[in-house]
């Protein structure tokens, strides 16, 4: 093959993989997860939890806004018992506007902050908007809440991402005791390394984008921005308690996404005779 040829080859290649990359970003995953829980009581079996995250509104030149929309209509539709946001919500304040549009369409969701909410982040793209209320939708902010579903005490703390490295905070203390089951929202999913285990039922997080850019790898897949990350994406077992990561929906830094599709999960309770949780991805 002549090397102007080959060059050219390459060049399609690469605008190819450019592209597909572009169109990922907004081609949604619509996924339900089973969560086997022991000890969940009866009541709470097949309690539905909506997991969203990782807006970034206000992306330039991302097709994340549209996975966020496709996402949030879709939970709306579903209607689940309790709808969370895990942060990063806006990535400029242009975005601000749009959060509040998609926001009202959802019945009272709980939410938290990410780093990009509160400018922290290295995306030189990234400000933050400053935000201090949510008006309908719940912002915890090293705060906890109870409510009742299916007539049970459900305990929904969130934290703080501007102060979650303060020495002497422990989201543990904010969990309502009584409570037949607690859960867990904190945008980075290390959290469940740091918490006393059997405190929470569950941990919704998200961050990690899924990976965003990923590559094919013997083992499964890599992924270049956290390569050294324990959890990526998904359902888990810690120690700590059971721990849902969400892929999200938006991206940062470059407005791709590869092998890492945005996603919106409806997590279903399912009870299990004996001690403490297990889980399963399904559905």
């Amino acid at each position: 093959m002549q090397p102007v040829t080959l060059t050219l080859v390459l060049l399609a290649g690469i605008l190819a993989l450019v592209g597909y990359s572009w169109l990922e970003t907004g081609w949604l995953r619509r996924r339900v997860v089973v969560v086997e829980v022991r000890g969940l009581p009866e009541a709470l079996d097949g309690m539905t939890i909506g997991h969203l995250s990782d807006f970034h509104l206000g992306a330039p030149l991302s097709r994340g806004g549209h996975a966020t929309e496709r996402a949030v209509d879709w939970v709306q539709r579903r209607r689940p018992d309790l709808v969370c946001i895990t942060g990063d919500l806006v990535s400029h304040p242009r975005g601000e506007q749009k959060l509040r549009t998609l926001l009202a369409r959802l019945e009272r969701p709980f939410v938290v902050l990410g780093n990009h909410d509160v400018a922290v982040t290295r995306d030189p793209f990234s400000r933050a908007a400053e935000i201090r209320d949510l008006e309908r939708a719940r912002l915890l902010r090293d705060e906890s809440e109870t409510v009742l579903v299916h007539g049970e005490p459900v305990s929904i703390v969130g934290v703080d991402p501007a102060a979650r490295r303060d020495v002497g905070r422990r989201p543990e203390d904010l969990a309502d005791p009584a409570a037949v089951f607690r859960v867990l929202l904190c945008h980075f999913p290390r959290i469940v390394d740091d918490l006393e285990a059997g405190v929470f039922d569950l941990v919704l997080a998200g961050h990690l984008h899924g990976g965003q850019i990923c590559v094919p790898w013997p083992s499964g897949r890599f992924t270049l921005a956290h390569p050294r990350a324990r959890f990526v994406a998904g359902l888990y077992e810690a120690d700590a308690a059971l721990l849902h990561i969400s892929p999200g929906t938006g991206t940062t830094f470059v407005p791709f996404r590869f092998l890492a599709r945005p996603e919106a999960t409806e997590l279903v309770l399912r009870r299990l005779s004996g001690g403490r949780g297990t889980g399963r991805n399904g559905g």
